[in-house]
């Protein structure tokens, strides 16, 4: 049987292919900790020999890549000085080649493809974490919360808010119905019970945070260009002021004590403070990629045995900034900043500028969950992470000219209505 390319490397013609990638690697980044190397291989296996293909469709022009990929390249780089040279060495070059996977699947998978892997992804990854999940003590509030397969709830809840964002996503931007509006609906109802059951405050109100963010960009798309910029830069005004009245109003407290949590947000406040005082030994180059929380080291020794961490392993500083300023150091951070950033930023450009611009509105509401999620997790710093995936998949659309992909989705819609009015015809 010969397999076309198309069906592999294509956007839109690869759907099943795309969504089968897709939901394994999901499956693979939730849980690579548990199946080990061979899962690794896996995800692997799935993108980089698409190279092989159709080497010009899946590269693409890779001097366009190079502010995505110099925070990658760098953390390579700090094996040079890093503290612990041979973890820097092998996390550097896993997150690398992870980087260049999202490359290649952002090559080769479709909006409506992307989301419906995922769906498919979050619903796997929930699912095994409901069968097989347990209940975990949290030592430093005295409550018991549910991790699901994980090691840690707020993991839950990342993919249970991905799971209600895509749910909510398909049927409202990509319009999705029958079969796919049928999954959706099942992927967010896990989703919701899951985000229920992880008791996780930092979860909870990003989803509620992202989804209303994505309604607010939507309506600012419904006003003609001219005006989209001004509406865009008052809503942007109006959410900051009451961003600092809920701060120094209260209002931050409130909200938090619904979740049962105070203002330290359980110990995360003290532990910012000590990852500052880290970043300010080394702030230019910082102690290297993934070579401060290392056994043996003193520092991480003691924060593990602060904060409970028998493992002592898995652990963070609970903020995206804080963890790339101590590990990469200012270079590092601005590395890091400016990929997402631009990626939050462009995709906004896109819809402030383009009607209906689907694919910027799918990607643009992902791209703003990890950004606000930057504040308190590290959800793009880690190979092998679904955040990170997310993020240099988004970034990635952005290389790619308007002008051609138009032309493209025109080319393939007047084939679709050529093909409906004359079904002999075969494309």
């Amino acid at each position: 049987m010969k397999i076309s390319k198309a069906s592999l490397v294509s956007p839109g013609e690869n759907q099943a292919y795309g969504t089968f990638a897709l939901a394994i690697s999901f499956f693979v980044f939730a849980y690579s900790s548990r199946f080990g190397q061979a899962s690794i291989l896996v995800y692997y296996a799935l993108w980089l020999p698409l190279v092989l293909v159709d080497y010009r469709q899946v590269l693409g022009n890779y001097g366009r890549y190079i502010w995505i990929l110099t925070f990658a390249v760098f953390a390579c780089l700090s094996v040079f000085w890093s503290a612990a040279p041979g973890m820097t060495a092998r996390t550097g070059v896993q997150y690398l080649s992870h980087v260049v996977c999202a490359l290649i699947a952002m090559r080769t998978i479709d909006i409506r493809t992307l989301v419906r892997g995922a769906l498919v992804g979050v619903g796997i990854v929930l699912v095994y974490s409901l069968l097989f999940g347990v209940y975990h003590l949290d030592p430093l509030d005295g409550t018991y919360s549910f991790v699901g397969a994980f090691a840690s709830k707020n993991q839950l809840g990342f993919y249970a808010s991905l799971g209600i964002y895509f749910a909510f996503i398909a049927p409202v931007a990509l319009r999705e119905r029958r079969l796919w509006l049928g999954i959706a609906g099942a992927v967010g109802l896990i989703s919701a019970y899951s985000l229920f059951a992880s008791q996780s405050a930092t979860s909870v109100l990003t989803a509620v945070a992202i989804v209303c963010c994505w309604l607010g960009m939507r309506a600012v798309g419904m006003l003609s260009p001219s005006h989209r910029k001004g509406l865009f830069l008052a809503a942007v005004v109006v959410g900051g002021v009451t961003a600092i009245a809920a701060v120094y109003g209260g209002g931050v407290d409130l909200v938090l004590g619904l979740f049962g949590k105070d203002s330290t947000l359980t110990g995360r406040t003290y532990l910012w403070q000590q990852g500052i005082e880290a970043a300010l030994s080394s702030p230019v180059v910082g102690v290297g990629y993934q070579a401060y929380w290392v056994q043996g080291f003193s520092e991480p020794e003691r924060l593990w045995e602060e904060f409970f961490i028998a493992t002592r392993s898995g652990f963070h500083f609970h903020n995206t900034f804080i963890e790339a300023m101590v590990e990469t150091g200012a270079i590092g951070l601005v590395f890091l900043c400016a990929a997402l950033l631009v990626t939050v930023f462009g995709h906004i450009k896109r819809l402030l500028t383009y009607d209906h611009h689907t694919e910027s509105s799918v990607l643009f509401g992902v791209a703003m969950l990890l950004l606000v999620r930057a504040f308190v997790e590290i959800d793009i710093m880690n190979p092998y992470h679904v955040g990170s995936f997310l993020l240099y998949f988004a970034a990635g659309k952005l290389t790619i000219r308007q002008g051609r992909k138009v032309a493209s989705e025109r080319r393939v819609a007047e084939g679709r209505v050529l093909a409906s009015h004359h079904p002999q015809l075969r494309f």
